[in-house]
């Protein structure tokens, strides 16, 4: 069973806070992706400009590493991981991680970013994510999840899911 879960989605879906409570409930480390950006890319995203392919290199690079770093002992990180490209870089550093995708309408997804005071990642950018989101491919661990639940609900379904 692997100790690797990355919460993923576009921006608003709730993948931190789905994070956060999936550690907290398995006593495992959780790690805040948006926290391992490099400076620039945040800039960036806060000009309201979509990152490009090589802006997200190092940052799935720094949270590949925080993954691995943590996986024998639990790890839970929240990272968008929008591509199958983008996942396959993180299981580069951990090859057993399971993605979980807490799926929200669009509707709503603007409703949370809108709602989001002082966060880098503008409304305006939300179209883009949308456009970008892969659907998992068939080598890929992962689980989808209906966003929209109570975050207890979630972690109840994912445990089971997980058989954890």
């Amino acid at each position: 069973m692997s100790k690797a879960i990355v919460v993923m989605g576009v921006s608003g879906c709730g993948k931190s806070s789905l994070a956060a409570a999936l550690a907290e409930t398995l006593g495992w480390k959780f790690v805040e992706g948006d926290a391992l950006h490099p400076p620039a890319n945040i800039d960036k995203m806060a000009r309201g400009q979509a990152l490009t392919d090589a802006d997200r290199a190092p940052f799935l690079a720094n949270v590949g590493q925080a993954i691995a770093a943590a996986a024998s002992t639990g790890v839970v990180a929240s990272c968008s991981a929008l591509k199958v490209a983008y996942r396959n870089q993180l299981r580069q550093h951990c090859p057993e991680i399971i993605f979980i995708l807490p799926k929200v309408s669009q509707e709503e997804l603007q409703r949370r970013v809108q709602a989001r005071p002082n966060h880098f990642m503008p409304a305006s950018l939300l179209a883009s994510q949308l456009a970008t989101l892969e659907p998992f491919a068939e080598h890929e661990a992962a689980i989808s999840v209906d966003g929209c639940l109570p975050l207890s609900q979630q972690v109840q379904y994912l445990r089971q899911q997980l058989s954890l």
